[in-house]
């Protein structure tokens, strides 16, 4: 498939009254075991964990190693993938054309809580960057407002924000929005009568609602961010726990390597 192939498949799972569950991935191994999970349709990097598997803070990533890690899933699948690329860097626009270049066909990028005819801007420029390269990139506009950047905001301030936000980058072709945090059933409710079914994206963080829930709500899209990095570090540090006493590696280890 070509890069706007993809593109067109990833807008499709998008728009499909299911919702597309995505598993985080960080490297190129990880995206070829879970690309062979059947089901999987799409990936989607996390960037904290490219970050940390790197040696950097969680957006602390130069923009070049935050590429060369979406390009690296990129290549490795055949899958479309979604990148996670910070706040779009210090030209968001640039950062969009040199991603579609290595093969990605969407993008979480967050608006920090900048202010909001700067945070739509950059919105716009993202939006107009990908159409003059010809592809229907997948813009998953993050809004921060639920998140601690948005701290001082009350509970119904946030939503309002969040609301506000969420329009204006739809209205200037975000493909969806992204409103990360542990919601309620209440908040999800608002954002999508506002909003409109299929045009939200949520993180799938412990306590959540499950996935089918959120369907039956109206969201279109549920990622998991660095928490499967965390899972399978987990299951590395049990590992090595177990073989420092008496243990041994599973006989039934397969070689997914």
């Amino acid at each position: 498939m070509t890069t706007n192939d993809k593109a067109l498949a990833l807008k499709a799972l998008h728009e499909a009254p299911e919702i597309l569950r995505v598993v985080n991935v960080w490297d190129a191994v990880s995206a070829k075991v879970i690309a062979d999970v059947p089901g999987t349709t799409a990936l989607a990097t996390a960037g904290h964990s490219i970050a940390a598997s790197r040696g950097y803070a969680d957006g602390g990533m130069p923009l070049d190693t935050a590429l060369d890690g979406a390009r690296i899933i990129a290549q490795a699948v055949e899958l479309p993938v979604s990148a996670d690329l910070d706040d779009g860097y210090e030209d968001p626009a640039e950062t969009i054309r040199r991603a579609i270049g290595f093969g990605i066909v969407g993008a979480n990028v967050e608006d920090r809580m900048r202010p909001f005819d700067e945070a739509v801007a950059r919105v716009a420029a993202i939006t107009a960057a990908a159409e003059k390269e010809g592809v229907a990139f997948q813009l998953n506009a993050r809004t921060d407002v639920f998140t601690p950047r948005g701290k001082d905001l009350s509970p119904d301030e946030r939503i309002a924000e969040g609301i506000r936000r969420g329009q204006a980058f739809l209205d200037n072709g975000a493909a969806l929005v992204f409103v990360p945090g542990g919601h309620a059933r209440e908040t999800v409710e608002q954002l999508v009568a506002a909003l409109g079914r299929g045009k939200i994206s949520v993180i799938g963080v412990p306590g959540a609602l499950p996935a089918a829930e959120y369907e039956a709500l109206g969201v279109a899209r549920i990622s998991y961010g660095p928490l499967t990095q965390r899972v399978a570090l987990r299951a590395l540090r049990d590992l090595a726990t177990d073989l420092y006493g008496t243990g041994v590696i599973p006989e039934d280890t397969p070689a997914l390597n």
